[in-house]
């Protein structure tokens, strides 16, 4: 074992620890412990696995040895990238880990919020038989839908090949538009964001939190949506203003949404939760034991082959 150490924060299966423990001297964060425990021990290693902590300016500056910080997801908004780069600190991420669980959490949400099972199984709890002959109790069919992707990456591409699975037809709206030959072999056609927001009846988010898509999705889009389409946020909460989107949903602006991220998480506004056209879940898209412990693993071998073999993977700060 190195003399190198290492310190992991957050709920990690040990099972994806295995190899780290193998390479160098693992310290888990103690449950009952918090920031401030990290903040007086991080000098002591060298690298970080983060979950549940955010890494600031005050966290770095403790870090007085850290070499690499690895996030425990594809999300790394909890990070100061920019300023773990001016400390000479590699961030890297776990992009691959996350990608199969996430594409099925949302469209788990796709499902459950268009065919309102959240309606349904709270009415038949506590009040009486839905009677899904009337309109107003029916749900809306995936078949002949047009799916709005925005976030063209890894995670969005395996939704679209789900999508089709269901018989509908998929755009999308990126930062870079893929190449025609991408198109064609993923059978999805690029369009602007207003033509996105215009167009789809059900959109999907898996755009990383950035100054350029924080709150990009308010009161105005909400206006020009369908009435009768959905938004499922698998991404991260802020791109969404939450406030704007109660609105929407309360005064009917929108159909419905399904969500695993708030702006404002780990709260929930109760207003979002007094509606019947939400679907809510708890930044579950992880939430398995095989994808947290491929998640730990993935973060596991970031460390292991900067730390090692001086090889950075997954790099988010070049």
């Amino acid at each position: 074992m190195s003399n190198i150490k290492v310190l992991v924060t957050g709920r990690m299966p040990e099972a994806g620890l295995t190899e780290l423990r193998k390479n160098f001297a693992v310290t888990r964060k103690p449950e009952k412990e918090g920031r401030a425990w990290v903040l007086a021990h991080l000098s002591e290693y060298e690298g970080l696995i983060l979950m549940g902590t955010q890494a600031d300016r005050e966290l770095i500056d403790a870090g007085t040895n850290l070499k690499i910080i690895s996030a425990s997801g594809v999300g790394y908004d909890k990070i100061d990238i920019d300023y773990a780069k001016q400390k000479g600190i590699v961030v890297a991420n776990c992009p691959k880990s996350v990608l199969i669980p996430t594409a099925e959490m949302t469209f788990a949400l796709i499902l459950a919020t268009m065919r309102r099972l959240h309606f349904y199984d709270k009415t038949i709890r506590t009040e009486k038989w839905v009677d899904v002959s009337k309109p107003e109790n029916m749900g809306t069919g995936l078949q002949g839908k047009t799916l709005g992707i925005y976030g063209m990456g890894r995670i969005g591409s395996e939704v679209a090949k789900y999508a089709q699975v269901f018989g509908m037809k998929v755009i999308y709206h990126n930062r870079h538009q893929l190449s025609s030959q991408e198109e064609a072999k993923k059978n999805v056609h690029y369009v602007d964001f207003a033509t996105l927001v215009k167009t789809a009846d059900v959109i999907t988010l898996h755009a990383p939190a950035t100054p350029s898509t924080t709150g990009v999705f308010d009161a105005q889009v909400f206006k020009q949506m369908k009435k009768t389409a959905y938004i499922i946020n698998v991404a991260r909460g802020k791109l969404i203003k939450q406030n704007d989107l109660i609105a929407a949903l309360q005064n009917g602006d929108i159909a419905g949404a399904g969500l695993d991220v708030y702006e404002t998480e780990p709260e929930v506004p109760q207003a979002l939760c007094e509606l019947d056209n939400v679907i809510l879940s708890p930044h579950a898209g992880s939430g398995t034991l095989s994808a947290r412990t491929n998640i730990a693993a993935e973060a596991s071998q970031n460390l292991i082959s900067y730390l090692r073999d001086h090889k950075p993977l997954n790099q988010v700060n070049k």
